[in-house]
């Protein structure tokens, strides 16, 4: 099965409401849309969007990798080697995560068509069924709070809340939020970075001793800060969870052999696609460290590739997969399907995409 076209095209969705956190505000989803076909005529699809302040990559960037970089090394191969494709892949290109996971998604698809069975069954089809938390956005409290009711309404029973724009403020909006949703929904915050390490544990303290109920805090000190990430963990009940921290298997080892936080949250494009988030969290599992895998402001495509994977894997207990319930148009034929916020897989091979409209 050897690899004989690559194609790509820019796709743009607007939200149906902007989408903000700590990091950014996001009002248009922009994506490199993949497309891959093979010499028995399967053709793989994949996504990548351009996520400057986390992965660092644009679309520019990501264009221009898949198309002067991948595209001539990947021709002729013969994907049935796959290890060897994908060893390769991440040998010829330092960086660039989400260039490497719109091909690897791509790849993944074609090989478990090949196969004949849909990719989470491919990758070894623990679930399903999954379920999706839903995100509120950094806003007054009083907005937040009016956005939890509206998803807990909806039928969504966890939110992911998102914090440390302003830290002065940030205990207000969880008591609001909670106060609006009562004591049924679970709630997880993301900080994206936004706290200093003796911010978090003043804060995630406090919310401790209100009774909010935090389930777990993701990311809440700078990236690189390992120590930092560490002191919080040590000094809270409260889950924390290690998300811009971790792109690449060295990192997660990092973190689990110094017990810096306590779960993972696992992403395609900081991992740059599947092959290498299966051994993230496969390092997770052998800690006793169990995952997430969450996802970029993407199309369903992306989307679609992260649920196939986060299915397939026992260790990976935690599901953040909203992006595609915010946009105002759907470009994606096939792939997974949305009732409120369960999340179901077609049993056509591969992700079951058939088509990705150009817009």
């Amino acid at each position: 099965m050897k690899i004989k076209q690559i194609e790509t095209f820019r796709a743009a969705v607007p939200l149906v409401k902007p989408f903000k956190t700590a990091l950014r505000t996001v009002e248009v989803a922009h994506a490199i849309i993949v497309k891959i076909t093979c010499d028995n005529g399967i053709e793989g699809f994949g996504e990548a969007p351009p996520t400057l302040v986390i992965t660092g990559d644009s679309l520019e960037s990501i264009e221009s990798s898949i198309n002067l970089i991948f595209k001539p090394y990947l021709f002729n191969k013969n994907l049935l080697n796959y290890e060897a494709v994908f060893q390769g892949m991440h040998g010829i290109l330092i960086g660039n995560p989400s260039a490497k996971a719109a091909v690897d998604m791509a790849l993944y698809d074609c090989l478990s068509k090949h196969s004949g069975v849909p990719l989470y069954q491919y990758l070894g089809g623990y679930k399903s069924e999954i379920e999706t938390d839903y995100t509120v956005s950094v806003n007054s409290p009083e907005e937040m709070g009016e956005d939890a009711g509206k998803y807990a309404a909806q039928g969504f029973n966890i939110l992911k809340v998102k914090v440390g724009k302003d830290a002065s403020i940030d205990l207000e909006r969880i008591k609001e939020i909670r106060k609006t949703v009562g004591t049924g929904i679970k709630i997880r915050l993301d900080a994206n970075q936004g706290w200093s390490p003796k911010e978090a544990v003043s804060i995630i303290r406090k919310m401790e001793d209100a009774g909010l109920d935090i389930e777990l805090v993701e990311q809440p000190v700078a990236a690189a800060d390992i120590l930092g990430l560490k002191f919080v963990t040590d000094s809270v009940d409260t889950l924390i969870m290690a998300d811009e921290s971790i792109f690449t298997p060295k990192q997660a080892f990092e973190v689990l052999r110094t017990r810096s936080a306590d779960l993972i949250n696992i992403k395609l494009m900081k991992a740059g696609g599947i092959y290498q988030a299966e051994k993230i969290n496969a390092l997770a599992e052998i800690c006793g460290v169990e995952c997430m895998v969450g996802s970029m402001i993407e199309t369903r495509l992306g989307i679609t590739a992260a649920a196939h994977f986060a299915a397939s894997k026992k260790n990976i207990t935690r599901f953040d997969f909203d992006a595609p319930l915010m946009l105002a148009e759907d470009i994606v034929e096939g792939g997974i399907q949305y009732t409120g916020r369960k999340i179901t897989f077609a049993q056509a091979p591969g992700l079951g995409i058939t088509n990705v409209l150009r817009n």
